[in-house]
């Protein structure tokens, strides 16, 4: 049985990450925050916070988790299917929440689609709410949409 070893991600990482990010049902990944450069400038924004599960040479877990300085925020929280329910996904969370509260960090906030079974149940087992109270809103910052922005506020 191979040893599992729960590190924070590097840069070098992002290989074997993205592959395991592709090969997990449903899940969303975004050329515009998701490439290689994207990663690693993440990555080195949050050089501690940022965790990877390992098992021999293969990567079979990840979470991107950094923060504001206020809250933190996981993204791609996954475990390989293969090797679910070991209890990786819940070692990579209190990995990230300990360097978090070495940062003086409170809060961590994450996003789990509703069409995303096993993710929400995991998050549910371990004790995260799910908030009822608010609703979430993203903005892509590319000029066509800047654009449409400032003609937008312009009209009114």
């Amino acid at each position: 049985m191979e040893d599992l070893l729960i590190r924070a991600m590097l840069p070098e990482d992002y290989d074997k990450v993205s592959k395991l990010w592709m090969s997990i049902k449903g899940f969303a990944i975004r050329s515009i925050d998701d490439s290689r450069e994207d990663v690693e400038r993440f990555i080195k924004r949050n050089p501690s916070t940022s965790v990877v599960a390992q098992k021999g040479d293969r990567i079979v877990g990840s979470i991107l988790c950094g923060h504001d300085g206020r809250q933190a925020s996981f993204y791609h929280v996954c475990v390989s299917k293969s090797c679910r329910r070991q209890g990786i996904g819940t070692k990579m969370v209190v990995y990230c929440m300990n360097a978090l509260k070495e940062q003086q960090i409170n809060k961590i906030a994450l996003i789990a689609f509703t069409k995303n079974d096993a993710g929400n149940a995991f998050w549910k087992q371990i004790g995260w709410t799910c908030r009822p109270d608010c609703n979430y809103y993203e903005f892509v910052l590319n000029e066509a949409n800047i654009t449409r922005f400032i003609e937008n506020e312009t009209e009114e």
